[in-house]
């Protein structure tokens, strides 16, 4: 039976390794590998290299190891417990891995690496998705609040339309002032349309630099008389829906009227008269077709009676007159108004 230095032996041969070859494989120095060969030993540090060298030198050349190293055990004639062979196996592997050459090709650096790398991608994914979704949360934040935004505007700009239709309204009012137009003159009878009349207006009378008896007629029916001394006036009412009043005039130089604080200029039509009546119609904003079309039918009946009128033209006055006169002398039996 041939030695185990033998069968390695026959074994490099057979795979055509040389002693240096070996020597460089293994990096077991040769004297040592033909010691082992030789059967030699005793050349060895001690049986522990003997056997991790055999071994290595088994695997080297392709034989069993295990079966190089029990028929190493049986020719030293002490066979080796399981913890020396345990510790005899753990050498050689950690000795074939410290002499085994190292591979620095590109797929062994991405096999060496490539966990490393699936934890960085798996941790870039990660984070990724965190800053996907809060961007998301903070542009849905972003669009909502400009939403708000918009509607608060355009809330407030509903608000603020009635308010600004309400102020044009109150222009397109302010812009129709009150007018006091003499449509008819005949005689001592003036007639005034006072257009774009409040619905409830107010007269005023006054007396300036002497007394005057003045009459208010509503609706043909007498409202008020009296004579005011001057420097006194004296406020009239006109209800609601009146469209026509008459004032009699006793003291025209001396007279004054307002209506709704506008002042009736009466003396522009025939200032040399004394006593005067006034015919006033209140068309409370209505067109001045219709005031038109009053003044008309009016001129016509005035039209109508002017001979009667004129004829007894003289005799009114001089009764005005007189009576004024009179008027003057019992002022204390008639209703005197102070401002």
């Amino acid at each position: 039976m041939a030695s185990v230095g033998q069968k390695l032996k026959d074994a490099r041969i057979a795979k055509g390794l040389t002693l240096d070859d070996l020597q460089q494989t293994t990096k077991i120095q040769k004297r040592y590998l033909i010691a082992i060969e030789e059967g030699n030993y005793d050349a060895l540090p001690g049986k522990f290299y003997v056997k991790a060298f055999a071994r290595q030198y088994a695997e080297t050349v392709g034989l069993n190891p295990n079966e190089i190293i029990q028929e190493l055990d049986q020719e030293l004639g002490m066979p080796a417990s399981p913890e020396e062979q345990a510790e005899t196996t753990s050498r050689v592997q950690k000795r074939e891995e410290l002499t085994r050459p190292q591979d620095n090709s590109l797929s062994a650096k991405i096999s060496k690496y490539l966990p490393t790398i699936i934890i960085v991608v798996v941790v870039v994914a990660i984070l990724g998705t965190i800053y996907a979704v809060a961007w998301g949360n903070h542009e849905k934040a972003k669009n909502q609040q400009i939403e708000q935004t918009n509607t608060k505007v355009a809330v407030s700009t509903d608000v603020k339309k009635p308010a600004k239709k309400k102020k044009s309204e109150s222009s397109s009012t302010s812009k129709k002032e009150q007018k006091i137009v003499n449509v008819a003159s005949t005689g001592s009878m003036f007639t005034y349309n006072v257009e774009n009349a409040p619905s409830q207006s107010t007269i005023e009378l006054g007396a300036t630099g002497g007394s005057s008896w003045d009459a208010v007629y509503v609706g043909g029916a007498q409202s008020w008389q009296g004579t005011l001394q001057s420097g006194t006036t004296k406020e009239i009412q006109v209800p609601a829906g009146t469209s026509r009043v008459v004032l009699s005039i006793g003291n025209s130089n001396a007279s004054t009227v307002k209506i709704n604080g506008h002042k009736l200029n009466f003396l522009a039509q025939n200032s040399s008269l004394t006593v005067r009546k006034l015919v006033l119609n209140f068309t409370n904003g209505s067109s001045s077709t219709n005031a038109e079309t009053q003044s008309q039918t009016q001129t016509a009946a005035q039209a109508q009676g002017q001979g009667q009128t004129v004829n007894n033209q003289n005799g009114y006055q001089t009764n005005q007159q007189q009576r004024y006169q009179q008027n003057n002398g019992r002022t204390n039996n008639y209703q005197t108004v102070t401002r």
